[in-house]
């Protein structure tokens, strides 16, 4: 509603007048450099996620080795605890080593609470393809390589895409962290919806949200359908 009301005060229950000129103004204005931004920095923290949490799920899902629980049980840190004193205290050490402000700070923010959504669902989907297959590869005279880059990967790559999925979104909505290491010369979509708000722009920061969750919304479709069944089965069993 705030988003098409050119005018709208009180004690009005509906707009007085109903129109596009703020999503005009946001297409012609400083809006598209947050969104540009934004999709490229949960891009580079997606690819650079599932870079780690590829082998690293492969290597939690197949070997048994000690402290492996207290390994998955480390990515779940960051989400363990309120996101506001977290990122503070992470913004003391940017800070201090230059990364403040940065688009590789923002980068590291994002990996810390992106990279649970990645490790644990990559190695759900490799618990869930049965080893039987590579010792089958490996009885045929295939490398552990060979066989994990002709059998398992292939077969992942639906948890792959849904790892993603996941980690992309938080990337793309991440507030907190990128508020705190990013000001001020890192804005996202989040953060410039927010100083919007503080402007009393209502209809800028209702257009902006908007246009925020429209990926979301596409891109969770996308994932109901590359999340397989079996991958929440192993979830409840790391």
């Amino acid at each position: 509603m705030w988003s098409l009301a050119e005018r709208w005060t009180f004690p009005s229950a509906w707009p007085q007048r109903f129109g596009l000129r703020y999503w005009q103004r946001v297409a012609s204005g400083d809006f598209l450099e947050p969104l540009r931004l934004g999709v490229v920095i949960a891009v580079i923290v997606t690819v650079v996620a599932l870079a780690m949490a590829i082998p690293l799920g492969y290597a939690l899902a197949r070997l048994a080795f000690p402290g492996r629980t207290a390994v998955l049980l480390l990515f779940l840190l960051p989400q363990a605890f309120p996101q506001l004193p977290v990122f503070a205290s992470a913004t003391r050490e940017f800070y201090r080593f230059g990364l403040a402000g940065t688009i590789p700070g923002v980068v590291l923010v994002h990996l810390a609470g992106g990279l649970v959504f990645a490790v644990w669902t990559m190695t759900a989907v490799f618990r869930s393809i049965a080893p039987e297959l590579e010792e089958a590869a490996w009885n045929l005279g295939a490398s552990t390589t060979r066989a994990f880059l002709g059998v398992s990967l292939p077969l992942a790559l639906p948890g792959i895409v849904a790892s993603a999925v996941l980690v992309f979104l938080y990337s793309l909505d991440e507030f907190t962290g990128t508020l705190l290491v990013g000001a001020p010369f890192v804005t996202t979509l989040p953060v410039y919806m927010y100083t919007a708000s503080l402007g009393y722009e209502l209809q800028i920061a209702s257009v902006t949200a908007i246009v925020l969750m429209a990926p979301g919304a596409v891109l969770l479709l996308l994932l109901e359908r590359f999340l397989k069944s079996e991958y929440l089965v192993f979830f409840g069993q790391l």
